[in-house]
């Protein structure tokens, strides 16, 4: 072990929960400027089609969940699921994410995805619904309409699992590399 071993463990932590807490911040900032661009600028207005109709921009409240899932519920079924039960599951993974001892790839996807969760939480929290605003595809092949906070928390999920893959792969020593 080096002299500086100990000094270049602590400096590397800190440069991962400051890059942690970047995108955290990063990741609900440019949503909550997006979103409030959305509110300002499309509300009320036709959606803006750009690139050949590739991308679709329009104003869209979302009361349900992903895909509009749980929208035709009673307000008080919604409010119980997707305010109250998310909250809960956030401060699950916030949990998970501060004891469990993830670090890089995984660490990061989990703080993408909290964060995006929570960006759209506070929407939940505040209007009752969350604002998105975007659309993309070509032709009838189309997304449904989402926002910044939603595309973090694809990255996270994706990043977490390929992350989580990665470290199992490495620590089995299987001998594959996986890079």
């Amino acid at each position: 072990m080096r002299w500086d071993a100990p000094l270049t463990e602590m400096i590397s932590r800190w440069t991962c929960r400051l890059v942690l807490v970047g995108a955290v911040l990063g990741t609900i900032g440019c949503d909550r400027v997006t979103k409030h661009l959305a509110a300002t600028t499309l509300a009320g207005a036709p959606g803006r089609a750009y690139f050949a109709e590739t991308v679709w921009l329009g104003y869209v409240e979302n009361p349900g969940g992903f895909l509009s899932l749980g929208a035709a519920l009673p307000p008080g079924a919604r409010r119980f699921i997707f305010t109250v039960g998310t909250g809960v599951m956030l401060l699950a993974l916030t949990a998970v994410a501060v004891r469990g001892g993830l670090n890089g790839w995984p660490a990061l996807g989990l703080a993408l995805f909290i964060s995006g969760g929570a960006s759209n939480w506070i929407d939940r929290v505040v209007r009752g619904s969350v604002v998105d605003f975007l659309n993309v595809g070509i032709g009838s092949l189309r997304t449904g309409v989402f926002n910044v906070a939603d595309v973090a928390i694809m990255i996270g999920a994706v990043v977490f699992a390929l992350g989580q893959f990665r470290t199992r792969a490495e620590s089995s020593g299987d001998g594959h590399s996986v890079n």
